[in-house]
């Protein structure tokens, strides 16, 4: 079946792009030769005057080109063939003997974008579902299609580079006072304008778009402004990626060059960059990254196909402190469901509801939302001390602080107020949920759901089943996290689950280089050269101390000596040092800014220096979470490797490039691996003696994925 079709109405023709058995539109490689014979037979047809190309998906105009093609790619040799494909049929939208109008409804991205922005004028509609952007640098190539050579030349070179380096999708609200569209229109009438725009073009009209001010005419239209803005590009990149990254420093590249030697030796430089990039390493493990969170968006985490979903609009939420406000307002905002609040004083109630409010009044300033919607979003959330709005509650998640005691009091509480299909979930970070459903009658409905902080920002949610968890209950807190926004993996109920069980050992090793006489600058240095966002001290004062002393204790009594909590820690705690929150941890902080190391610290860790070889810094973190990753994906923890590499993605910033613990463990090998762990267990001790499962792995060559 064809996947164009073509009517031509009063000397414009309507072109409509619907790829049959596909749930949006992408370039393939049968598209592309089929586009390029419709836009020579337009070329040649004197009775079209202009042409309008639309989408015929219901929220989607072009989803970019076919990432199957893209990954089958063996040599730079094949992506630069490619990519020559792909700019020459996007040349052709610009090229045309008559106007081309881009008429924008729903996602418009990467090889869409470019083709767009080489049509004459693009109209776009004010849905929330029309999102601009060009992704390509989060799987680690550049748009080569012109979009490095078009976009700069469009908005101003500024502009371009906020898109472009960061990956970044915009509404068309957002695009449209950038210039990237030329008109923002109801759904109801795109068409409409779209075709009139198309009939003044053919007529000789010349749209006027707004070059910006005579700041924006020096920095992005001279050349010595350019050379000031590629500079700071350059050195915040940098800054930002650690030179880890490639492809935003080739986008630089691409950018720069096409606008000092013209479009033609922009679009060869495109070609060449992206030949190199597709296949490098780091675009294949953002590939994989990609591949897997696509996956999870359709694994709804039991095995049993047949399970459905409980419907939930209305959700509690037990404790409005800074963890269960934040559940709450991202409920409302991303699911619009009604949340209830209920807490012991009205006083941390009104604290909850105004914290969860604020969520909502940021979206507004940033124009995320509208007045009405954020009105409307607004009167969907209310709290107060006793129970009342909980008997019609469909979830709760109970969020108050990690004591086991409260929270089995809150659930024998809450099974006295809910209806029998309500499902009950926990926010703990370390507390197994079974102990918690421990007496209750209907364990079948009660699951962990942990969230991150902070929850409006951070994308990963452990789903937690224990033994008892009905199938039915799982599903449903799944597929609420969806619609919640986040990445969700589900997770055997164990001691730390998944995040917090492998941080572990690598927080505790963290601790004893500070006792072995690290300084804690050199072990946060040596943790964002290996590619984490924050090293594991400045991540302890982030948590709170006192939460990961408590954290600590469950892992402590569950997995013995080998996770036991360091005393230096514990005394710290003891002194009053939290952490950021109160300004004192290992670090000192003035108004929630970091001042530099709080001497106290030192002071309470009983220090006793030993030689610690700098290289030995990075294995003894690296490898005490490699390990402990090993061993728990061996207790099948997690369900697959997949959802392990994503959790630790997603939850701790475990470096994307590197494509998760285990497949970096994959990439050195299980027999290096235990060679490294064995080495270190005897200069440090037992605590790294290798997980059974890679000696088992070392013996027979083996892998977690398949596919390496």
């Amino acid at each position: 079946m064809a996947a164009f079709t073509l009517d031509v109405q009063d000397g414009i023709a309507r072109v409509v792009f619907d790829l049959p058995g596909e749930p949006v539109n992408k370039i393939t490689a049968d598209v592309s030769h089929e586009l390029h014979q419709l836009l020579d037979r337009l070329r040649g047809d004197r009775k079209v005057r202009g042409v309008v190309f639309l989408s015929g998906k219901r929220d989607n105009f072009i989803a970019g080109a076919d990432i199957d093609a893209f990954v089958a790619l063996e040599s730079s040799e094949e992506a630069l063939e490619l990519v020559r494909g792909g700019q020459e049929l996007v040349n052709k939208f610009g090229e045309l003997d008559k106007p081309v109008v881009a008429a924008i409804h729903g996602s418009c991205l990467g090889a869409g974008l470019e083709a767009a922005l080489a049509c004459a004028y693009r109209v776009a509609t004010d849905h929330p579902k029309t999102t601009i952007g060009l992704p390509e640098v989060q799987l680690g190539i550049i748009p080569a299609a012109g979009g490095c050579q078009r976009l700069p030349r469009l908005i101003g070179v500024r502009g371009a580079l906020d898109i472009i380096l960061a990956g970044k999708t915009v509404p068309a609200t957002r695009a449209y006072r950038l210039g990237i569209v030329d008109e923002l229109v109801h759904p109801a009438v795109l068409e409409e304008v779209a075709f009139k725009a198309a009939a003044k073009l053919a007529g000789g009209w010349k749209p006027r778009r707004n070059r910006g001010g005579v700041f924006s005419l020096l920095l992005d239209r001279t050349p010595l402004g350019r050379k000031v803005v590629f500079s700071a590009a350059t050195k915040q990149v940098m800054k930002k990626t650690g030179g880890h990254y490639p492809a935003p420093l080739a986008a630089l590249d691409a950018i720069a060059y096409g606008l000092r030697r013209g479009v033609a030796a922009g679009l060869a430089r495109e070609a060449q960059l992206f030949g190199e990039l597709a296949v490098g390493d780091v675009s294949r493990k953002l590939v994989q990254i990609f591949f897997a969170t696509t996956a999870l968006k359709k694994d709804r985490g039991v095995d049993r196909a047949t399970v459905s979903a409980h419907e939930v609009n209305n959700v509690g939420l037990v404790g409005s402190g800074f963890m269960g406000a934040g559940i709450g307002g991202t409920a409302v905002l991303r699911a619009g469901v009604d949340v209830r609040f209920r807490d012991t004083e009205i006083a941390r109630v009104k604290a909850g509801l105004d914290a969860a409010r604020a969520i909502l009044r940021s979206r507004l300033k940033r124009r995320r939302l509208t007045k009405h919607k954020h009105a409307r979003l607004d009167a969907l959330i209310s709290g107060g001390t006793d129970w009342a709005g909980f008997p019609r509650a469909d979830l709760v998640i109970e969020a108050v602080f990690e004591d086991l005691d409260v929270k089995r009091q809150v659930f024998g509480d809450l099974e006295a107020q809910v209806r029998s299909d309500c499902v009950l979930a926990s926010n703990t970070s370390t507390i197994p949920i079974a102990r918690i459903a421990e007496g209750l009658r209907r364990p079948e409905r009660v699951i962990g759901m942990h969230f991150f902080s902070p929850v409006e920002k951070m994308p990963l949610l452990e789903v937690i089943v224990t033994e008892d968890t009905a199938p039915w209950a799982t599903v449903t807190a799944v597929e609420f996290g969806r619609r919640m926004g986040k990445t969700v993996i589900v997770v055997r109920d164990q001691p730390g689950f998944w995040v917090n069980r492998i941080l572990a050992p690598y927080l505790n090793e963290a601790g004893r280089l500070v006792q072995d006489g690290v300084s804690v600058e050199d072990i946060d240095a040596s943790m964002k050269r290996f590619g984490f966002p924050v090293g594991p001290i400045t991540l302890l004062d982030e948590v709170g101390l006192d939460v990961a002393v408590k954290g600590s204790r469950v892992m402590h009594a569950a997995f013995g000596d080998r996770l036991a909590p360091m005393a230096g820690l514990l005394r710290l705690v003891e002194r009053g040092c939290l952490g950021r929150k109160n300004g004192r941890g290992f670090y000192r902080y003035e108004k929630g800014k970091r001042q530099g190391v709080d001497s106290t610290a030192y002071d309470v860790f009983d220090i006793e220096p030993r030689p610690v070889p700098k290289a030995d810094i990075e294995k003894r973190l690296v490898f005490s979470l490699l390990n402990e990753a090993a061993r728990a994906v061996d207790e099948e923890v997690v369900r697959m490797p997949r959802d392990g590499d994503i959790g630790a993605v997603f939850g701790i910033g475990y470096p994307p490039f590197r494509g998760g613990p285990l497949r970096q463990l994959d990439d050195i090998g299980a027999g290096r691996a235990v060679g490294t762990l064995e080495r270190l267990q005897q200069a440090y001790g037992e605590r790294f003696v290798p997980a059974p499962v890679l000696s088992r792995m070392a013996e027979s060559n083996a892998r977690f994925y398949l596919d390496g």
